[in-house]
Formats: C-alpha cells, structure tokens, sequence
C-alpha cells in the first residue's frame, strides 16, 4: 500500500507543526568509517546521498526536529580503547554541531529540544551505544553525562561485565548487580536508560530497578518480526507503568521475517571475504550489492514499519511509542524509507490507516520529549538526596561492601 498524495501532503503539514524526535542515528561512525571525521569531505549542507542517508537538505525535508545522534563504539572495543573511541565520537558530534549552527544547536534538556525547535534548528542530542564504553565505570558515565551524552543503550551487540546483549549467549541472567547500579546512577544524572539491543531479561531486570522513564531507541515489535533485537509484548506493556518509551526501528532484518533470513545469508558472504557485516565502508557495501544481484533481497516498506507501529501502539499505548529509523547504522532500508527525508511517507501510511493527527503527534514528538523532562525531573529529586555512586564492578555495593559473587 502507498500512501496518497492528499495524505503525503497532511503528513509534510503536521512535521512542520509537531517535527520527528528520531532516536538513534549513526552517522558520527559513518563519518568515522568513510573519511575519518573529515567533515569538508562530507558537507552535509550538500547532497550526501551518494554516501549517506542523512544530510541537513534531507533532515529538513524528512521533518526532523530533534536528532539523538548515536556515539557507538564496537564491541570489539574494550578498556581505555572504548572510552576513548566514545570520546572521539561526542568530539565528532560537537563538530558538526559547531559547523552548522544556524541549522543545528546542541540540546542538553527538553527545554533546549524545545527552544531549538523555535528557533527553526535541529536539536542535537547525543546517546553512547554499548555499555563497554564506560569500562566498567562510573565516573566515565558521570564524564560522558557531563559531555552532554543523554542516553546510554546498555550493551550493544555482545554482553559486557554487568549486561546481557539480545544478540549473545546469556551470561548473568540480565543485570548483575554492578548492572543495576549503572541503571541507578543513569537515574540520578537524568540520563535516559535505553534498553535497545539488550536481552528480554536485561529489559525486564532495568525495568524492575529504574526510577525514571526507559526508552528503546531503536527497536520494533517482537510479536510482528520474532528477532531478538526487538521488544516482546510483555515489556511493551509494563511500558506504561514506567512512562517509557518504544522508538520503533526500520531495519528491514528487525521489521520484516524474509529480510532477517535473507541477511544472514548476505552477512556470510562479507564474513567470507574477511570483512565484518556491521562495516559500513565501500568495500563492504561494494560486496553487499554484490550479494544482492545474485539474490534480490526481501523489500520492507513504510507498511512494515507501519504494522509494528499499530502492534505497539495496541500494547503499550499511544503514549509510548516514538521512531527510531537507525539510519546510517544500516546497509539496507525500506523502500520509500531510504533515507532521513522518508518519515513523512511513514507518516501519510499511519494517517492512511486512521491514526489521528493528535496520535501522530506523541508519536513523531511530545511523547519523546516528555521522557526526556520525566528523566530530569527524576533526577533532580534523586541529587538532592543521593551522592555520587562510588559502585565499582567488583564492589557493586560501594567501599565497604564484600567483593561481587562470581558469576
């Protein structure tokens, strides 16, 4: 189904009016990968298309309002190395910021999402994927807070000491009790838990230990696509309980059963020739498209997309779902969905379907946005009665407390 002109037009109306809160872009690692930060190689006050999914003409087109650009580190990084390369990513986003400041301003706050959105800029925020990068650290989360850093997504695609991945062999039942100290102290900073990539047991674990609003940055619903990197119906209703908040992904592997089979097939094609399948450089996308002319691969579609968004709006309410789309994180995107100008084909599909313009309001920003203000709030209440966690991976329970049991 593709949505009608009149639809497409109401859409691009209502993104003026009530912009996207996109969770998760990966476009600092893209600019890493592709030209190693050099942002003269990469205008993106230009047409990037050859090259990216995101630019400032196409966020603008796309109606973005507010951006979590994602400061991910591999899990293949470890210790001072992960920190570090955390480091060189926040640098990169405040690069770019520092670049473009009539389009973009960096935001710290929902006021600042707020006010950025009054002055007719982007607002800028920034979320750590992998929690390997504080190296087992809390001072690192309380540095990276400090640098503006708003989220932290708990592991990325493999466990870490205190947190299980969806996407690995379950090591601690969850969170470890280190674990859910990082999960308190996230609390009292303000910053936002974010439970993408982490396995159902860590979401239900960080659910049970939070004091404030989770989010999914980028995740869609289990029940429609059975991958391990989505969100299972049960948690998707403990979300209101919580007041977090789902962001649905448009990773065809995450939206669509066919494109998971068939990536898995294309994965091993890159590992073959030596090369790594979260690689987003030319060689790797030189032999993806290989793959793909000798096997047509599975389409998504702003459809896809669009059944999780009903899913998850059945389950866990109007109230907690937001959009994630993940874009330069991926090798591949839904037709109609291909780049940061798509969300208003995503949006005509839902006004098509009889989603009402005040639903697709929360959804595109308020619900975001008050996830953000909830955290704050949370967090004020919690510094002025709890220091510093003074936690450490091997004594969870602070000086004085006996060693971690071993797991």
């Amino acid at each position: 189904m593709t949505a009608g002109a009149d639809a497409l037009a109401r859409a691009r109306e209502l993104l003026t009016v009530h912009p996207v809160v996109d969770g998760h872009n990966d476009l600092p690692w893209a600019l890493r990968m592709q030209v190693g930060y050099d942002l003269g190689q990469r205008d993106l006050a230009e047409d990037q298309s050859a090259h990216l999914h995101t630019d400032l003409p196409r966020l603008r087109a796309g109606g973005v309002g507010a951006q979590f650009w994602s400061v991910y580190v591999p899990g293949e990084y470890a210790g001072d190395a992960a920190v570090s390369a955390c480091l060189e990513q926040i640098d990169a986003v405040l690069a770019l910021v520092a670049r473009y400041p009539e389009q973009l301003r960096l935001a710290l706050t929902a006021d600042d999402v707020a006010e950025a959105r009054a002055e007719g800029r982007i607002a800028s925020l920034m979320g750590a994927e992998g929690g390997h990068c504080l190296n087992n650290s809390l001072a690192t989360l309380r540095a990276f807070h400090r640098l503006g850093v708003r989220y932290l997504t708990l592991t990325h695609n493999q466990n870490n000491d205190w947190a299980d991945s969806a996407t690995d062999e379950p090591r601690h039942g969850g969170l470890t009790a280190f674990g859910e100290e990082v999960v308190r102290e996230m609390n009292r900073l303000g910053m936002l838990v974010d439970l993408s990539h982490v396995s159902a047991d860590t979401m239900r674990a960080a659910l049970r230990v939070t004091e404030a609003p989770v989010i999914f940055s980028h995740s869609s619903a289990r029940a429609v696509c059975p991958h391990p990197r989505n969100v299972p119906d049960d948690v998707l209703a403990a979300l209101p309980a919580n007041g977090g908040v789902a962001m649905a992904t448009f990773v065809p592997k995450f939206v669509l059963p066919e494109a998971a089979e068939w990536m898995a097939r294309a994965d091993a094609h890159l590992q073959a020739h030596g090369v790594d399948p979260l690689d987003m450089g030319e060689r790797a996308q030189r032999l993806r498209a290989e793959f793909e002319a000798a096997n047509p691969r599975p389409r998504a579609t702003a459809a896809t997309v669009a059944d999780h968004l009903d899913h998850m709006r059945e389950v866990a309410g109007i109230d907690h779902i937001g959009l994630g789309g993940d874009y330069d994180g991926t090798a591949f995107v839904p037709d109609g969905l291909e780049s940061v100008a798509g969300y208003p084909r995503l949006i005509a599909e839902l006004l098509d379907r009889g989603w009402s313009e005040a639903d697709l309001a929360k959804l595109t920003w308020h619900n975001a946005v008050r996830v953000l203000r909830d955290a704050e709030a949370v967090a004020r209440s919690l510094a002025a009665s709890r220091p510093p966690s003074l936690a450490t991976i091997e004594r969870p329970g602070g000086p004085g407390a006996g060693p971690a049991e071993a797991g």
